[in-house]
Formats: structure tokens, sequence, C-alpha cells
């Protein structure tokens, strides 16, 4: 019998994977149908759902919603189970000012240059480039020093607070951080280290990792 509750979207897809921790944050059953969006010709019953051709995609009955902000408030709302979101203004504001740093300012340095050709570009057997590597570590050093001074004040990224702020960031970091250069540069920085740290083994984590290619 088919869930109500269906996932699109592509394995390797940090947010895809956003997506799957806040589902399980909330305990919500669900089945994943997987699309990759590189591939060429996108049915069109996945284009009815998004008509950009990304991931993911999540589907409640006969609601569809894209983008990962928005899947992610809408699965809070709508689901039963701990809050993810914060009622304060001051955590709240904070809260979606991390989301947007990630969006904005951390997904290309720290996934599409650092992890991307430091780990799963060797993975896939493909060429990495060193330059793209350099350059995302250049670029990512102004963003995980904003990151941990947020960290630093604690009103989100505290280690005892899980909100929608830790399932957007945490992803991405732990694709990074598999990088021994981005390790390296995120135990520079205390705060975010030690958020990293109490939130890295967490259930949802590791129940939604993902793995790299195989070749």
């Amino acid at each position: 019998m088919s869930k109500s509750v269906v996932l699109r979207g592509y394995r390797f897809s940090v947010y895809h994977r956003i997506a799957r921790v806040v589902l399980f944050e909330k305990d919500v059953d669900y089945e994943v149908e997987d699309v990759n969006p590189f591939d060429a010709g996108l049915p069109a019953s996945f284009l009815q759902r998004h008509p950009f051709g990304r991931v993911p995609v999540l589907s409640h009955g006969a609601y569809d919603i894209y983008e990962t902000v928005a899947i992610a408030r809408y699965i809070d709302a709508a689901f039963p189970g701990p809050e993810l979101t914060p009622t304060a203004a001051p955590s709240l504001g904070r809260m979606m000012q991390v989301i947007s740093i990630v969006d904005s300012y951390a997904y290309r340095p720290l996934i599409r240059q650092v992890f991307e050709h430091a780990i799963f570009r060797p993975a896939a057997g493909e060429k990495a480039n060193e330059a793209e590597i350099a350059a995302g570590l250049k670029a990512s050093s102004i963003v995980l020093d904003a990151l941990d001074r947020l960290a630093a004040e604690g009103l989100v990224l505290n280690g005892t607070t899980f909100t929608l702020a830790d399932c957007h960031l945490a992803p991405m970091i732990a694709y990074f951080a598999m990088a021994p250069e981005g390790a390296d540069a995120l135990r520079s920085r205390s705060a975010l280290s030690d958020w990293w740290s109490s939130v890295a083994a967490r259930p949802s984590l590791v129940a939604t990792e993902p793995g790299l290619p195989e070749h």
C-alpha cells in the first residue's frame, strides 16, 4: 500500500537529505521516489510537480510542494512531533538567517566546490579540480566565521534546541567535513565545531546518511 507522503529527490542531493532529516525528526512515515535532476528528459509527470526540474518535491496526498525551505516549514506545521520552529522572535529570526546564509553563501563553496571536488568526484571516478577546492575553502571562510558567531550567540545552533536551522545546516557540514581540508576549517571555529560535535551522531543524520557513489 502506498504511503500518503512521498519525497521525490536525488539520493546524493544535500537538499534531499535536509528534507529527509526534517521528516525523521517529525517521525513522518514516507516513501522515497528517486529522481535524478541531472538526467535528460525528466518525465512530464515530475515537471508538473516542479516546473523547474529540481529536487526535492514533497507530495502529501494531492498536495505538492517544492523548494526545500518551504518543504521543511510545511512538514513542521503539518505533522505532530517536536516543534522545529522557535516561537521567540529573536530565535526565529536567527533560524531564518542561518537558513538564508546556507542557501545564499554556503552551498556553492562547501558543497559544489570543496565536497564535490575533494570527495564526490573521486568516489564517482571523475576528475577533481584542485583549483575549485582551493577557491571553495577561501570562499567558505567568511561563511564559517558568520555561522560560528551565530553558534556562539546561542539562540540557534546551540546543541540543546534542534530547529530547522540545524536541519538545514547539518547535512551541508556533514559533506564539507568529509574533506580533510573542510574538517580542519571547521575545527578552527570553536562554537560551530562544538555544535557539530553535538549533532553529528543525531539519529536523523545517521539514518539519512546517503553514502557515496561507486564506480
